[in-house]
């Protein structure tokens, strides 16, 4: 896989994300939780936010990221209009970060260890795109389930 391949991945998931946020009807239903249901779609959304700016930010662009992950999970009732917008930068870091990158710079180890045994930065960045769709598919039932 090449970088301009894994810019179009995501920023085309990143386009998605935007587009489920859109989608509900109530605003408010962002930030609703109920019964087993733990993360709202806005908490999820703010986690894929610091997640891609720790690991392709901080990590490959360089950016100086400091990242909150607790608040991702407890901040609340951040606007919609505030969403969509921190989506846009994040996918214009990603483009950022991932245009300073050579191909041949993703075959080599991820600077960070991230998982039981040193990575590739592509493997990285594969794992990265199935992260936030995993997260979007749960955003995507969220907004179903409670936006009604």
């Amino acid at each position: 896989m090449n970088k301009n391949e894994l810019i179009t991945f995501f920023e085309s998931e990143l386009n998605k994300l935007i587009t489920e946020i859109g989608l509900y009807k109530h605003e408010e239903n962002i930030w609703r939780i109920e019964k087993n249901i733990s993360n709202s779609a806005g908490n999820l959304t703010l986690h894929l936010i610091g997640n891609l700016h720790t690991f392709i930010g901080k990590e490959i662009g360089k950016t100086n990221y400091v990242r909150n992950r607790e608040l991702e999970f407890t901040q609340k009732n951040v606007s919609r209009v505030e969403l969509i917008n921190s989506i846009n930068i994040t996918i214009e870091m990603v483009k950022k970060s991932l245009i300073s990158i050579t191909n041949e710079e993703l075959k080599n180890d991820y600077p960070i260890l991230k998982f039981s045994k040193v990575e590739t930065n592509e493997y990285l960045l594969v794992h990265l795109i199935k992260h936030l769709t995993y997260h979007l598919g749960q955003i995507n039932y969220h907004r179903r389930l409670i936006d009604e």
